[in-house]
């Protein structure tokens, strides 16, 4: 198994529950998951403990992509998400295991990830820029509060 991890942590200018729901809505997580560059398509999405999900991911310059999928190990609603990951690429094996936690703090939420298992021609730099790409995506996604006109 890799040893390759990121972990990452940010204060956010939102709930947790609506934090929790960009990370739990199909159209929302596609929104803001991919990198800058890519696109996201989610096949299937069921959280809940034991639930899966299906994505890929398309690079919109070369139109590439590569999917991967994995299960719910806890779900915890606003507080605590842990799912695996496997690529579907026989060139990236194993399965990694990402852990959210979401805290409400008087300004929002603290967030932490943790990716662990990240595969070894991965380098864990690369995965945490692509991190920090996908977590400025969902803080312009769930910061504004735009309310219906």
């Amino acid at each position: 198994m890799s040893t390759n991890k990121v972990s990452l942590h940010r204060v956010i200018k939102a709930s947790p529950e609506k934090v929790y729901k960009a990370f739990t809505e199909a159209l929302a997580i596609a929104s803001w998951l991919p990198p800058y560059g890519f696109l996201c398509t989610v096949h299937h999405m069921d959280v809940k403990e034991g639930g899966s999900f299906k994505m890929s991911f398309h690079n919109f310059t070369t139109g590439n992509g590569h999917s991967f999928g994995g299960e719910y190990l806890e779900v915890k609603p606003n507080a605590f998400l842990k799912y695996t990951d496997k690529f579907d690429d026989p060139n990236l094996p194993g399965v990694m295991t990402t852990s959210i936690w979401l805290e409400k703090t008087m300004v929002g939420t603290d967030l932490k990830v943790l990716q662990e298992g990240i595969p070894e021609m991965i380098p864990a730099e690369m995965c945490y820029l692509g991190w920090q790409e996908s977590l400025e995506k969902l803080t312009k996604l769930v910061e504004p509060n735009i309310p219906d006109a």
